[in-house]
């Protein structure tokens, strides 16, 4: 009976990952993907413009940290003549979703 339980739980679990995996696979797609592209090669119109990093690079993915990139997320982008390049995901998304926007990020690279 224990065993049974266990591997219910194991099992809700996994499906509970699969599904942030798949909601931040849709926040992506939602919230990101215009600038950084589907790929998150950054190479769309906005993302050229913008001066989009190419997330699928193991050299970008390693000049940031994943706190870094929360922050980014909850509170924007800003130049250094306080343009915004990224507006804030705060108000929208929660710390969960952002974390896991976070996590999905680093699955981008090649």
């Amino acid at each position: 009976m224990k065993k049974i339980i266990l591997l219910a739980a194991m099992a809700g679990l996994a499906a509970t990952l699969n599904v942030k995996a798949d909601d931040a696979k849709d926040n992506w797609d939602a919230t990101c993907a215009k600038c950084h592209g589907p790929d998150g090669k950054g190479d769309t119109k906005m993302g050229t413009r913008l001066g989009c990093k190419d997330f699928t690079d193991a050299t970008v993915q390693a000049g940031f940290t994943d706190d870094a990139a929360f922050k980014a997320l909850k509170e924007g982008l800003k130049s250094d003549d306080d343009k915004t390049l990224m507006k804030s995901y705060g108000d929208t998304l929660s710390d969960d979703q952002i974390k896991a926007l976070v996590a999905y990020v680093r699955t981008l690279k090649k």
